[in-house]
């Protein structure tokens, strides 16, 4: 191999086309993901539900991936990597334009088949583009690949729930007064049909621009990167395993990032709601997943900074769980009254603004930093030696997104039984187990 290849014989010109154009897909993900932390809030005014009904929109939204992840790996080994994309991009079209009667008729159950297809298309791309992204270059420096790749992705999920809160949150305080205000039923029907029907033209525009997304990568020049040729460099030993249940470092892999999806999806999607369960207004509140992602960002450049020349994957891996049970902590006793301001750019208006934010809240936000690393590093130790099982590994791994389905909804109902601030403490045993992986786990069987 000449110093103009990389892995897998690809050229250097395919190699940084390849990594622009699922850099893109990663902006995508972050976007569409990222809304969630809108829509919580919003559909819980709009469909009148409680805590624990709404965090079904997290819950119809990964549980897909858990349902799809197998199928997604079968179809990948028809169709290759790129068609495979392109087609999860139509299904998440398809699942965008399933807003538009969910809105015109206020059903929440319509609007949780709508999140579930768009997750679906979402569970052929990240199991697609993930082993891509990993398996194109080096190993070593996977990790620093994935980061560079969840800057894209949490750069567009910082700017996605403020611009999404924009459309369909203005004059938000006015119409919780209206509501409030309003005792006849027809006439409050007749606000929450006008707050639902907000969602229409934004969901319209995703999903316009998703199938031509869809048709662009259709006919662009992606290489196809062959993982079963991998079995030539995973020694004997591993060539001569029959069976994907023969790694144990992926299955614990596989429940680690169960907990650690779970612990993800609370960070960004819990933090505007609990922001308003303590008192702070909308008009700040909104920002707060954009704080979240930008912690993440922060760490991700961290990450590419450090990763490998200072610090390697298992040890960023260490140092993020031991983040993530400080700042849970910090969440559960700190005082909801400890109350500050901070600088913010408003992107919509690109106005300063000065944003009230409560110390705990902070921490939920932090909880951001503690995450960065962790799926980075994740992916390559839990594929490490795969070989000609790397495609159904990674289905396996993205499976695990389901996490995001079930936790947040665990932590929904402990708020409802308990209080916001005390359902955070779901985040520490979780941590924990991530904790594990990263110093014994993720060397078993090896």
């Amino acid at each position: 191999m000449t110093n103009n290849n990389y892995s897998n014989g690809i050229s250097r010109k395919d190699y940084v086309f390849s990594i622009s154009i699922i850099g893109l897909f990663f902006f995508i993900f972050g976007f569409v993901t990222w809304l969630n932390g809108i829509l919580i809030p919003f559909l819980r005014t709009a469909c009148e539900l409680n805590d624990f009904e709404a965090y079904f929109v997290t819950f119809a939204f990964y549980v897909s991936y858990f349902v799809m992840a197998l199928p997604s790996s079968a179809l990948l080994k028809k169709t290759g990597f790129k068609n495979g994309m392109s087609i999860g991009l139509w299904i998440m079209a398809a699942g965008a334009l399933v807003f538009i009667p969910a809105a015109m008729t206020r059903t929440f159950g319509l609007f949780l088949f709508g999140l579930f297809v768009e997750g679906t298309g979402l569970a052929l791309l990240q199991t697609a583009s993930n082993p891509y992204i990993t398996i194109i270059g080096p190993r070593e420096t996977a990790a620093k690949r994935i980061s560079i790749m969840g800057i894209a992705n949490k750069f567009a999920g910082a700017i996605a729930p403020i611009i999404l809160a924009s459309i369909i949150l203005k004059d938000s305080k006015v119409l919780e007064l209206k509501l409030k205000a309003t005792a006849d039923a027809a006439a409050r029907a007749g606000l929450l049909d006008e707050l639902a029907g907000r969602v229409v033209m934004p969901y319209l525009v995703m999903a316009v621009i998703l199938v031509l997304l869809g048709l662009l990568l259709k006919f662009a020049h992606l290489p196809e990167v062959d993982t079963d040729a991998e079995d030539e460099t995973v020694g004997e030993s591993n060539a001569k395993k029959t069976s994907i249940w023969q790694f144990p470092h992926l299955v614990l892999g596989v429940i680690t990032l169960f907990f650690y999806v779970g612990v993800e999806v609370i960070a960004g999607d819990s933090i505007i709601r609990y922001g308003q369960s303590i008192g702070i207004a909308m008009e700040s509140a909104k920002y707060f997943t954009s704080l979240t992602l930008l912690s993440m960002v922060i760490g991700y450049l961290l990450g590419i900074t450090l990763i490998p020349k200072y610090l390697s994957q298992t040890t960023a891996l260490k140092i993020c769980t031991i983040l993530g049970v400080i700042f849970s902590l910090g969440i559960i006793f700190t005082p909801a009254h400890l109350v500050f301001t901070i600088p913010f750019i408003d992107i919509t208006t690109l106005h300063s603004i000065e944003l009230i934010l409560p110390l705990t809240v902070l921490f939920v936000a932090l909880m951001g930093l503690a995450n960065s690393l962790i799926w980075p590093a994740m992916w390559p130790l839990a594929l490490a030696g795969l070989g000609r099982f790397t495609k159904t590994a990674s289905a396996m791994l993205i499976m695990a997104i389901a996490g995001g389905a079930l936790i947040p909804l665990l932590y929904g109902k402990l708020a409802v039984v308990f209080s916001t601030q005390s359902a955070y403490w779901i985040c520490v045993p979780s941590y924990l187990i991530i904790m594990y992986y990263a110093f014994i786990g993720h060397k078993a069987g090896k």
